[in-house]
Formats: C-alpha cells, structure tokens, sequence
C-alpha cells in the first residue's frame, strides 16, 4: 500500500501511487527507492502489528505522462489474521498530465500478498491537485483486503503539502475508508513533517489517529502513534 514515506512510507509511499497528481516529466526516468520505518501504517492502520517495517521500490515515468512502478514492505497483518505472507507487493501504473492550473493522475494498483491469495486487492485510482491540495479517490474492483462482500469500497483521500524552508515541509491529511455492506468504516488523520536531508535521503515523523480501533495479534493497530521514517531515493 504505497507511499509518502511514513504513511505507506507510501506516502506514505503510496506514496510512489499515493502521490499526489503531477504533471508530465520533462524527461523519462527510472528512480529506484529503499525505506525503514518505525511503524508501517497504511490508511492509519499498522501493516506491521505497530513493529518497524522496511520496503524498496522502482518507478518510471515516460515522458508522455505514463508510468509503471512497483514497492514492496514487510507486514505482519496477513499472518496475524490466520494468512501465510509476510510480504506486500504493490504493482502499479497510470497517467498524469494538467488541465491548466490542475493536475491530475490516473490508475490501477494491485496489492499483492505472496503465499496468499485471499487478501489480494485491486483499485483504481484518481486524483487532482490545485496549489497545495491534492484530493483523491480509489476505489477496490475486488474485495478489499479479504473482507467479504466488500467490492467497490472506496477510500477518499484529502492532504495539503506546505514548504516550510531549509528542506522541511509539513503535510496534513484526513482519509475516510468506506467498506461496502461492512459496518467498519472509518476516517484516519494524520500530520506529517518531513526533511529533505539531501543526496536522494529524506527523514519524517508522521503523528496519526483513527476513529476505529483495529485488533491484530492481540494489539489495537488503529491507535494513536507517532511513526518515524527514513528513506533513500536513487
């Protein structure tokens, strides 16, 4: 589930998809990522049963706006909840381009649990940013996460990104998951500073809460925490 840094370190590296939208790269790129992380929480809820967690990943983006990518992190959610992955694999690929003074990002992601199948999830995605907003949308086109009965739950994603000087920048964010025919929805909120350390090294610290609470492994992974990252892109 990928990317800022901390948050998927996906964005939370969802952040590579979570992202917000872009315009089309001058020049095609192939960048490559590696991560540590204090806690992998994704859409607040810990992946890593409140454990750190460690990723890598690989991205391109042509030139036309198009691009492919994949991240991978250790979770421990899968297995606590009776699986045989240790493993998530992300694969993904879309389109970003801009209308004017907004950009948009388009595109398809597959969660993928090695050693397992049942959790095994799609979405689609898309997303605008005007100025410093960025609001987003996915949507599952299987069941989510191996909850039954569960397709076409949507996650609605809304966060801003203020450059504070001197490399800092600060991220707000609110998401709300709606589960389709399922009674655990929820809305997750997250505050995250990060610094540009430079030479592709870039640290946070992420202060996230949900209105749920989520038992994994015998401990509440929806609950309140403070997760620390470190990442290096390449």
């Amino acid at each position: 589930m990928k990317k800022l840094l901390v948050p998927s370190l996906l964005a939370l590296s969802l952040l590579a998809v979570t992202g917000a939208a872009q315009a089309q790269a001058a020049e095609s790129s192939l960048s490559f990522n590696v991560g540590a992380t204090t806690d992998y929480r994704y859409r607040g809820i810990s992946q890593s049963r409140l454990k750190p967690a460690v990723s890598a990943g690989v991205d391109y983006a042509d030139k036309s706006g198009f691009y492919v990518g994949a991240w991978g992190s250790s979770i421990k959610w899968v297995k606590d909840s009776g699986g045989d992955s240790s493993v998530e694999v992300d694969v993904y690929g879309g389109y970003k381009g801009a209308v004017g003074d907004v950009a948009y990002d388009v595109g398809f992601l597959r969660y993928q649990y090695p050693g397992t199948s049942a959790n095994n999830t799609n979405e689609v995605y898309g997303a605008l940013t005007y100025g410093l907003v960025t609001a987003k949308y996915s949507q599952s086109t299987t069941n989510l996460f191996g909850v039954a009965d569960s397709k076409k739950s949507g996650y609605l994603d809304l966060s801003a990104n203020f450059d504070l000087g001197s490399g800092y920048s600060l991220t707000p964010h609110v998401g709300r998951q709606t589960i389709k025919n399922n009674a655990g929805s929820y809305t997750d909120y997250s505050v995250t500073v990060s610094k540009d350390l430079g030479n592709g090294l870039s640290a946070s610290a992420m202060l996230v809460d949900t209105n749920t609470t989520a038992v994994i492994g015998g401990k509440d992974t929806a609950k309140s925490g403070v997760v620390v990252g470190l990442k290096y892109a390449f």
